[in-house]
């Protein structure tokens, strides 16, 4: 049953509702079209009036002022051929020029003077090694760039920028970035996390904001991920690609416990395929791609024993029953995933464009316990889709609204059997190893988790946009968010010794120990401001957001009686949660320091409201009933969750340089710097009777420094090479928001303190360098490289023994991937045959888990004590794998 919110809550809700449904009268929105804007100047620095510059692709275009600038405004995200015409002087075609969504495409033309017609002068267009106009760190990586390197998702390329190490932007906690498609938020509003999987060839651009961003971005604190999917085309096109391959490692000493070199050719298989093209209607186009792709993890176990069957052998003295020896993947993934998307512009200024994006995951996660039983092991399986409506309409040349609504699926479930009833949780039993037998492996039993997490969002955004002049434009949206969430345990099975046998107990719901699958309405709404200002190279960018999230649920009015069951105390009740806002101004300036050469400072205050998983998780207070003085009863109820939370704060600030040395090598240097306050933390309650308990508040804090230090060089022949470097800091009070009640659990002081965040990696840098020649070969390889994590070390392996929090430092790692193609065309059709190498040199470590005792991943002070984890290779990186496939693609098209 839904609690209700308060007047207050209510009335706050609806004014917002109120404001951002102005907003969507004229607009909704943006992401996924930018500018071209420039001067049109004759042979001697004389501007042009009246020049006429058009973009053919799109069938839009503007005249020249009387300075010669001119804007065209709303031009989807891509490459485009711009046409400049004026009498009296020779027509010019600027070709390739790269436009990225919410950004300006600067081209200035030198018009050449002819008193009769002249053939049409072609210009190839270069982006520049910098934008001088950014007053942010932001990448803008196109599908051209995507298709060199040797990547397959989204989430490989968003882990090659400057300050992201690992999904941690500069930093920042996970789940503090907002992931977009084409401008639209697709986090699920459970963990703040993406709910999608994209594959490279969807991609038309990859934008990755690590530093400050607009007032138009919200509901994050370290980043933002932006992906433009590729649009329908006016001719017809299509491509296909597939690839197989496997692990090959001939093993290194040190990695003892890894299994036998067996390469498996096809243990990972690819396909996809895209068509686009017109349609039957006038100036509608449509895009569908699908794809199926599985791999199995390179660690394998053998089924010695099974969850059926007749024969049964010994373990130690327990009977347990006898597998089919068959050896078989411990992890593997399935997926099946597809886009398709329909856009028209048959009413005249409008396009409208319905999209869906679908993933269907059915996985198993590597777990070693249980691989002599494997098939015991739980089930993944993930179902997400996001479809929605588009409408982008131009009122003028320097105007234009658009609106969005979306629905955002996401359906997830951890379980070994479909069914809670199923006899084969009664016959299995749970889990159940013996010491004496491979370090006490399963070898019988079943899990009997059963975790479901469903969220179901409408999701409506607009913006609208005017270029009130050459120098200003001025932007204004809101967003509606409308999430339904639902998680827990989808029945509990236990196991109760009744007599002298176990019984399995079922129970769907019993609260509040066992509330099942507990379902919440909260509610997620934000209006924005901006202007941008362009004037003689300087640009500002300032805005202003208003953020608003309701829970629209209830907490006890007395934390010291919180189930309202201790006599004589004062009385408590259910207490309505209320609306909490956050105001967050940003500022970005970009100025000119030489020709070639710019310098620009950011800053801004960014709101975030904790993942619903976190503040809801544990959160009827009926659970403390009857609680008294006891630590080992007070840690068995765990952390409470808190509806009524603040928004987590971070003010970010940076500043940089950059500077294009050559035509081809340009350099970026950018200090940054964030203070994170009101993170999600425990505090202790301590209530009437003496007992205390924690749950969830806005304590925690945080700092990061650092700075990152960028060279791009562009195609210099066949060559082409980008280099970044990062050095951060990352302190705070507690790297996980449960770690102070952990700390506490265990008996230590569980005061707040500053230490380096789990993943606080000092120096990272990442390199991609290329070699190619169009048409014909390309060879590129990524090279990452960082310094290790921090990690507790201890001096003994018994309890207690750890030393400071985080002061030990792990090993340094490199890794090498490579990605090499040959394009071979047969009959006017590119046929590209292509391999990918990823961990080229079998490097068996990346920043993973090391003993406590040595701060090595390889070898323990107690070898016997640690046998188990000596044994297990899921501790490694994974090895190489060697991947051989083929592209096939219409005459012309990127891939």
């Amino acid at each position: 049953m839904r609690p209700r919110a308060s007047l207050g809550s209510r009335l706050a809700a609806l004014a917002l509702a109120g404001a951002a449904a102005v907003v969507f009268a004229r607009g909704a929105a943006a992401g996924t079209t930018g500018k071209i804007a420039g001067r049109v100047v004759d042979s001697k620095g004389q501007p042009l009036i009246g020049a006429s510059v058009a973009v053919p692709a799109i069938r839009s275009g503007a005249a020249t002022d009387a300075e010669g600038r001119y804007t065209i405004v709303n031009v989807p995200a891509g490459t485009y051929d711009v046409r400049i015409n004026m009498i009296g002087y020779a027509p010019t075609t600027t070709t390739g020029v790269v436009v990225s969504a919410d950004h300006t495409a600067r081209l200035d033309v030198t018009l050449s003077e002819s008193a009769v017609q002249l053939t049409e002068v072609v210009v190839k267009s270069t982006r520049p090694v910098v934008d001088v106009s950014k007053t942010t760190s932001i990448a803008n990586v196109t599908a051209a760039e995507i298709a060199k390197l040797p990547v397959q998702e989204l989430q490989d390329v968003v882990n090659l920028q400057a300050g992201v190490v690992d999904g941690h932007f500069r930093g920042g906690r996970i789940g503090e970035v907002q992931y977009q498609v084409d401008g639209v938020s697709v986090n699920n509003a459970y963990d703040n996390k993406n709910s999608l999987r994209l594959d490279r060839s969807l991609l038309e651009e990859v934008q990755v904001i690590s530093g400050t961003f607009d007032a138009e971005y919200g509901q994050a604190q370290s980043g933002v991920v932006n992906a433009v999917l590729k649009r329908g085309t006016d001719h017809f096109t299509w491509n296909a690609e597939t690839f197989f391959g496997g692990y090959v490692y001939p093993g290194h000493e040190e990695a003892r416990a890894l299994p036998a070199f067996d390469l498996r050719p096809t243990g990972i298989q690819n396909y996809q395929a895209s068509i686009s093209g017109p349609t039957p209607f006038e100036n509608t186009t449509y895009l569908a791609n699908i794809r199926h792709g599985s791999s199995d993890n390179f660690v394998y176990g053998t089924r010695l024993f099974g969850l059926t069957g007749p024969s049964l052998g010994l373990v130690g003295s327990s009977p347990v029953r006898l597998g089919d020896g068959a050896t078989v993947p411990l992890g593997t993934s399935s997926e099946w995933s597809g886009v398709a998307k329909l856009s028209t512009r048959a009413l005249a200024n409008t396009e409208f464009s319905y999209q869906a994006i679908v993933n269907v995951i059915d996985a198993q996660a590597t777990k070693w316990a249980y691989r002599f039983i494997p098939d015991a092991a739980t089930k993944q399986h993930t179902y997400s889709i996001v479809h929605g409506l588009d409408i982008n309409h131009t009122l003028d040349k320097n105007s234009f609204f658009t609106f969005a609504v979306r629905q955002n699926y996401f359906d997830y479930s951890d379980k070994a059997l479909d069914s809670f009833y199923d006899p084969l949780y009664d016959s299995a039993g749970s889990p159940a190893g013996d010491p004496n037998f491979e370090n006490g492996a399963f070898v019988g039993g079943i899990d009997l988790t059963r975790f479901t997490q469903n969220t179901n969002t409408l999701l409506f955004k607009g913006s609208y946009l005017n270029q009130a002049s050459t120098v200003s434009q001025l932007k204004a949206g809101g967003e509606l968010q409308l999430p339904r969430v639902s998680f827990g345990t989808n029945g509990y099975l236990t196991f109760r010794q009744v007599g002298n046998e176990y019984v399995l107990l079922r129970t769907v719901t019993d609260p509040p120990e066992r509330p099942g699958e507990t379902l919440y309405f909260p509610l997620i709404a934000s209006t924005f401001a901006q202007d941008q200002i362009e004037h003689d190279d300087m640009t500002i960018r300032a805005g202003l957001r208003f953020d608003l999230f309701d829970a629209r649920s209830s907490v006890p009015s007395d934390l010291a009686n919180p189930a309202n069951d201790i006599t004589g105390a004062p009385a408590s009740h259910a207490e309505p949660t209320t609306a909490k806002i956050a105001l967050s101004p940003r500022l970005g300036v970009s100025w000119p320091t030489g020709p070639k050469a710019a310098a620009h400072f950011a800053y801004g205050h960014f709101a975030q409201f904790p993942s619903i998983g976190d503040i809801f998780s544990n959160a009827n207070y009926d659970v403390l009933k009857g609680l008294q003085a006891d630590p080992e009863a007070e840690a068995a109820i765990g952390v409470l969750g808190n509806p009524d939370i603040k928004p987590e704060r971070t003010i970010q600030y940076e500043a940089g340089y950059k500077q294009a040395v050559t035509p081809d090598l340009g350099i970026d240097l950018t200090v940054f710097y964030k203070d994170i306050r009101d993170l999600l933390g425990v505090e202790f309650i301590e209530m009437y009777n003496g007992a205390q308990y924690a749950r969830f508040t806005n304590i925690d804090f945080g700092g990061v420094l650092g700075f990152t230090l960028a060279f791009d060089l562009r195609s210099a022949g066949p060559f082409a090479l980008t280099l970044d470097y990062t050095w951060q800091t990352a302190r705070g009070n507690s790297s996980d928001p449960k770690e102070t009640a952990t700390r506490a659990a265990a008996g230590e002081d569980a005061r707040p303190r500053q230490i380096p965040f789990n993943w606080d990696q000092r120096n990272t840098v990442n390199l991609t360098a290329s070699v190619s020649k169009p048409l014909n070969y390309t060879v590129a390889a990524i090279v990452r490289a960082g310094s290790g994590q921090p990690y507790t070390p201890s001096l003994t392996g018994g309890f207690g023994s750890g030393l400071e929090a985080n002061s030990g430092r792990k090993p340094p790692y490199i890794n090498v991937d490579l990605r090499a193609e040959k394009s071979l065309p047969l009959g006017g059709m590119p046929i590209n045959l292509f391999a990918r190498v990823f961990n080229l040199f079998d490097a068996r470590y990346a920043n993973g888990s090391v003993f406590a005792t040595t701060g090595s991943p390889y070898y323990s002070r107690f070898p016997e004590a640690d046998a188990a984890q000596l044994e297990d290779p899921t501790r490694y990186y994974a090895p190489r794998r060697i991947e051989l496939g083929i592209n096939l693609a219409a005459k012309g098209e990127s891939r």
